[in-house]
């Protein structure tokens, strides 16, 4: 193989991370209150799509996979994000209804991870959000057997194509469509520091409250 074109050395790729100090005593007194903190500074950061997040699901068996998604919202009782429930995280999650999500923000030397369980929003719930959507996005649900097979793009267009024949102006909500919600049992904040000496506070429930403690990086 010629040096110019030998992939780089992995074990060279490298990053010094640097950050404030994420203390105990600077901690809001939930996660959710402090994941808004983040948030916050994240999407004033002008991160691209702050909101991303990696969602990773299992089957019944036991058999992991991961994607990235759009949280939709979040406050006291979770962390919502819509989808098929047909797909294969709406497979794994009616199978097993626990998640784990990540927020990588790398350019602010942050993550977020969240793990509980799942929970299906209220039909009315999911109905008032895909209204919300732009016309095209709900069109796009209908069109979309997420995670089967598809032959063609010519065939995945031409479904979308007569849909939007089909329905002009005003889908309806589609039956096997909408929200999970997570429900956090356990929620870590990581702050990368110099040496990959990391700062990583976890808040875990016990009970009605929150126990926070400082994990080894």
């Amino acid at each position: 193989m010629e040096a110019a074109s030998r992939p780089p050395s992995l074990a060279g790729l490298r990053r010094t991370y640097q950050g404030l100090p994420l203390l105990e005593a600077d901690l809001a007194p939930d996660p959710v209150s402090q994941f808004a903190v983040w948030f916050g500074e994240a999407v004033d950061a002008g991160l691209p799509e702050p909101n991303a997040m990696v969602v990773a699901t299992s089957s019944a068996g036991g058999r992991p996979t991961a994607r990235t998604v759009l949280l939709k919202d979040y406050d006291e009782n979770g962390f919502v994000f819509y989808t098929n429930y047909e797909s294969r995280k709406g497979r794994d999650l009616t199978e097993n209804p626990r998640a784990g999500l990540l927020f990588p923000w790398h350019a602010l030397r942050r993550q977020v991870r969240v793990e509980g369980a799942v929970v299906r929003l209220p039909r009315e719930e999911s109905a008032a959000y895909f209204r919300s959507r732009p016309y095209g996005s709900r069109i796009g649900a209908w069109a979309s057997r997420q995670s089967a097979v598809v032959h063609s793009r010519e065939e995945l267009d031409a479904r979308y194509a007569e849909l939007a024949e089909r329905w002009p102006e005003d889908p309806p909500v589609p039956d096997f469509w909408g929200g999970f919600r997570v429900v956090p049992a356990e929620v870590e904040f990581w702050q990368g520091q110099l040496d990959r000496m990391h700062d990583r506070l976890r808040y875990r429930r016990s009970g009605a409250s929150w126990v926070v403690e400082r994990l080894a990086p």
